[in-house]
């Protein structure tokens, strides 16, 4: 598809060329070539969860406030805030210095549009906004928030550090519909986005923000001091794994973020590579239903399909070594608060007999499901195969059809009928850190047209849900999470089948890397 931009080229130029008189004449220009984990063609972080997107997002844009690598949440561009007696009013002060790509200074004004636009689209912002009366601008810097009633996740939903993340926009940029793409890559991040040099399917390329002014706090994730080391990023796009490696390896790339398992064994000889393990608390692998279109607009259909899948079949396929997976069949992440096994070995243990007794049932018509199958992610590539043959023992027909990745990320967004473009299943991941409990986890959203892809309306869910955003107590808060679990299995809303963890590779004279959900490149040098 193409992509909606507004050309700055003169700008980015502009950008460019104070970073490199901020430096003495004889200084080289210090360049980082960095691969993605796909191929970006959508530049809108809130219209898209896509992580390529997200992953532009953070070098372009900032965020009023992060977590830190302990996940705990700190202000950004926030200088301070207040909170009433009463819970109810916020006041926020935007500190010093925050300026646009363009020149013009970040202002209130700027901002509570950008949160307006991210409420409309983020399952955690949508909640937030549940709970808002009134977001209004002060002064140029400062903004308030009033709230129906108190609220306790207030600055988790800020600071939450992935797709959807709150990223501030120009006001004319944030007021944007929420439903359509931005045309325009003005932030106030510590990197511009350089569109005279950028071009979908070959690179893209920033450069370092010479009038970003960092906090004064050490980095820490995605929290403290955002100093860009090097002058400049280009992230060619290459999506064969292999051509990656061989680049890495040659010395005609620095970073590949995202590297396929099977090659780690061949980059673990190599004394010029060393392997960096940023997301420690790993990945998840997720099956998404389309509720709108037959067959999985019956949940005894997606309930048949949730009995023939087999966690270790996907794990083995996509990462093969057990050092880097988990079975686990708790949908918020094992070893974390929230964790409960889902019950009768659903995920882990298959009942193809079970899931043929539901087919019957619901007068399962034989139709085959499109299933689309990414083929330019590597640790997705292998999930669509493994689920065809996993559904088709359980008694569906299934019809995989193999797509690049952006091609499925804009391919998922259409409620059509398969035969006019639409869909009935397909796979992602979601960073571990997004899926720790039922507000901040996509996936549970059920309120329709304004769900994730896949759109399930479940006013139930919609009820815990509401419930466990009030609770405040943490053992009543993980009672709420296990009821959210049991009725998205009883409903079949979705699934997910595996916990994953990956390291990245880097050339061994690049250093800096901070513990986080995504890579992220401020703190990164180049010796």
């Amino acid at each position: 598809m193409s992509i909606k931009r507004r050309e700055f080229g003169a700008l980015a130029a502009g950008a460019a060329a104070a970073a490199m008189t901020a430096r003495p004449a004889a200084a080289a220009t210090k360049t980082l070539r960095y691969v993605r984990n796909g191929n970006l063609t959508i530049l809108d972080p809130i219209w898209t969860t896509a992580y390529v997107t997200r992953d532009h997002g953070y070098m372009v844009y900032d965020t009023l406030f992060a977590v830190d690598e302990h996940l705990q949440v700190k202000p950004q561009m926030v200088d301070k805030y207040e909170v009433s007696a009463d819970k109810l009013t916020w006041t926020f002060t935007l500190r010093d210095g925050l300026e646009w790509h363009d020149g013009k200074p970040v202002t209130s004004a700027d901002c509570v549009p950008s949160l307006k636009r991210w409420m409309a689209r983020d399952p955690m912002g949508q909640k937030l906004k549940d709970f808002v009366a009134d977001l209004a601008v002060v002064n140029d810097k400062t903004f308030t928030m009033k709230l129906k009633e108190p609220y306790g996740l207030v600055l988790d939903s800020l600071g939450k550090p992935s797709s959807n993340t709150p990223f501030m926009m120009p006001k004319a940029v944030a007021e944007t519909d929420p439903f359509k793409q931005i045309d325009s890559t003005v932030g106030s991040g510590p990197f511009i986005y350089v569109n005279a040099e950028s071009k979908p399917g070959d690179k893209h390329v920033y450069v370092k923000n010479p009038k970003y002014k960092p906090r004064a706090e050490p980095p820490s994730g995605f929290a403290g001091a955002k100093v860009a080391k090097v002058d400049r990023i280009e992230c060619p796009e290459m999506p064969d794994p292999q051509q990656q490696v061989n680049a890495l390896i040659a010395g005609e790339i620095d970073v590949i973020e995202q590297l396929p398992h099977d090659l780690i064994p061949l980059l673990n000889k190599e004394k010029s590579i060393k392997l960096v393990d940023w997301n420690p608390l790993g990945q998840q692998f997720i099956i998404r239903f389309n509720h709108l279109q037959p067959p999985f607009n019956d949940p005894k259909i997606r309930l048949a399909a949730l009995y023939c899948m087999r966690q270790e079949d996907y794990l083995k396929a996509t990462i093969g070594d057990p050092k880097y997976y988990k079975v686990c069949s708790a949908a918020f992440i094992c070893g974390t608060p929230n964790a409960v096994e889902a019950p009768n070995g659903m995920l882990i243990k298959p009942d193809f007999e079970k899931s043929k007794a539901l087919l019957k049932e619901a007068g399962y018509d034989g139709k085959p499901v499109v299933l689309m199958q990414s083929t330019t992610l590597p640790v997705l590539t292998n999930t669509a195969p493994v689920t065809k043959a996993l559904l088709e023992q359980g008694g569906f027909k299934v019809d995989m059809q193999s797509m690049d990745w952006q091609t499925l990320v804009t391919r998922r967004t259409k409620k059509d009928p398969p035969d006019k473009g639409g869909w009935n299943v397909f796979h992602t991941y979601t960073v571990s850190a997004d899926a720790l409990n039922p507000i901040s986890n996509n996936f549970f959203l059920a309120n329709g047209d304004h769900a994730w892809f896949g759109w399930p309306t479940d006013p139930e869910m919609e009820k815990l849900r509401d419930q466990y955003a009030r609770e405040t107590d943490p053992a009543k808060s993980k009672e709420l999470a296990a009821k959210v679990q049991a009725r998205a299995l009883e409903t079949a809303q979705y699934g997910w089948i595996g916990q994953w963890y990956g390291p990245g590779a880097t050339r061994a004279n690049v250093s800096g890397w901070l513990k986080a959900a995504c890579a992220v490149m401020w703190n990164v040098d180049k010796a």
